[in-house]
């Protein structure tokens, strides 16, 4: 599996797997049914804790992008495509309400933020 682990970054390694894992199953990269590597191999592909792809896999497994059968494996779930567009949404919400807070922090107005909101979705 094709995963990228930034060891600098602030974001914890297992959320790291199960956002890159996630993506994967909502663009289709991923199929329903797909068995995914055991968590030693995962693990030893990307020079990690197997408790740490334990922990990536329980969580997905939680969101319902993932089914574990003991003794066989994990698998990726059969994934509704509004929930995960739902879950895109939830992102999107998050990263707004992070940026209209540092706007508050740095004495930006509502209509101060409003417009260079504007002027990104503009440029884009």
């Amino acid at each position: 599996m094709n995963l990228i682990i930034n060891n600098s970054s602030m974001t914890p390694i297992y959320e790291q797997i199960v956002m890159q894992m996630k993506e994967k199953i909502m663009s289709g990269q991923l199929k329903a049914d797909t068995m995914l590597p055991s968590v030693r191999t995962l693990a030893k592909d990307l020079r990690v804790s197997a408790l740490t792809v334990k922990k990536a896999y329980d969580a997905m497994e939680q969101e319902g992008y993932v089914i574990t059968v003991h003794g066989k494996g994990s698998f990726v779930a059969n994934v509704n495509p509004n929930l995960a567009r739902e879950e895109k949404q939830k992102e999107v919400e998050q990263l707004f309400e992070q940026g209209i807070r540092k706007a508050k922090e740095c004495g930006m107005t509502a209509e101060e933020t409003k417009d260079l909101f504007y002027v990104i979705l503009s440029d884009l």
